[in-house]
């Protein structure tokens, strides 16, 4: 009896601490959130409640719309170039390279990277009178760009700053997937006369379909909660608006700005959960698609 018991509830005994701790930090946090959503609370505590009234002035409310234009510009500009370049050099580091540990190991670095740090680094190098970048267009008679004056402008160098921070990231995961399909489908494509590039579109890509979904989906969460390299970027008393013309705020920075510098925290929660929302609609979107390419 005891042993039977022990067998079979042994599993759940193992895995029930990650589900306390999930409920806790994140069902928990998940609920009331959506129950502060309801109210209009403040700093000092619980006010009245309000229903619906918080969603129906959010979606009424251009700033916020704005702040989602902005996130989901600046989703496709990271996403995209990411990860097709994540895809090509997982493939150049899939081949037979002098000090290829060592290469491998290389695109390590900019995740260890302090995001704090990188934001301050790129900040200067889109500068728009030292900026390296300007520097550079100055070489072949382009005038210096103010990148954090327009939508597109900083959209670009932001999303240039979430490219190198996780391309390297996204390769290695590509490379993990590349090293378990077998290496006869390579050669017989050899003798078939494929180009790299062909076996790169017929054979690695289908084999390691699993992982770009993963890649998609991961990204899209991650693109969803863009933070701290648009606030790092805005510099000054309009760091927290993206800008004076909220022409980079994203949506995680409205609903900052909107809980915990306006202390309306009942607004603020509205804004959560509709980025969690947003996010749940593009995963199974991401998702559909990927099953029906399948």
């Amino acid at each position: 009896m005891l042993s039977r018991l022990d067998a079979k509830g042994s599993p759940y005994l193992f895995i029930a601490p990650f589900f306390v701790i999930f409920g806790v930090f994140g069902l928990f946090p998940l609920g009331f959130t959506a129950w502060v959503s309801l109210h209009d609370w403040e700093l000092a505590g619980q006010g009245e409640f309000v229903g619906l009234a918080n969603y129906t002035e959010l979606f009424g409310d251009p700033d916020f719309w704005n702040a989602v234009v902005n996130t989901v510009g600046m989703l496709v500009l990271a996403t995209v170039p990411q990860l097709l370049i994540a895809l090509v050099l997982a493939a150049l580091l899939n081949q037979r390279l002098r000090g290829l540990t060592f290469l491998r190991m290389g695109v390590l670095i900019p995740i260890v990277t302090s995001v704090a740090a990188v934001g301050i680094v790129f900040s200067q190098i889109f500068d728009r009178d030292a900026g390296m970048v300007n520097g550079l267009l100055g070489l072949v008679g382009v005038s210096p760009v103010d990148w954090r004056a327009d939508k597109w402008s900083s959209w670009i160098a932001i999303s240039a700053m979430v490219n190198w921070r996780w391309t390297g990231y996204n390769a290695l995961i590509y490379l993990a997937a590349m090293q378990s399909i077998p290496k006869d489908l390579y050669e017989a494509a050899r003798i078939d006369g494929a180009s790299s590039f062909r076996q790169l579109r017929s054979i690695t890509v289908p084999m390691i379909r699993p992982a770009v979904v993963f890649t998609v989906i991961v990204s899209t969460i991650a693109g969803m909660q863009l933070f701290t390299e648009p606030l790092i970027f805005g510099q000054g008393a309009y760091a927290i608006s993206g800008g004076s013309l909220r022409q980079f705020q994203t949506v995680s920075m409205y609903m900052f700005e909107k809980a915990f510098r306006d202390f309306d925290l009942g607004y603020g929660s509205a804004i959560a959960w509709m980025i969690f929302l947003f996010i749940g609609l593009l995963t199974l979107v991401n998702f559909l698609i990927t099953r029906r390419a399948k």
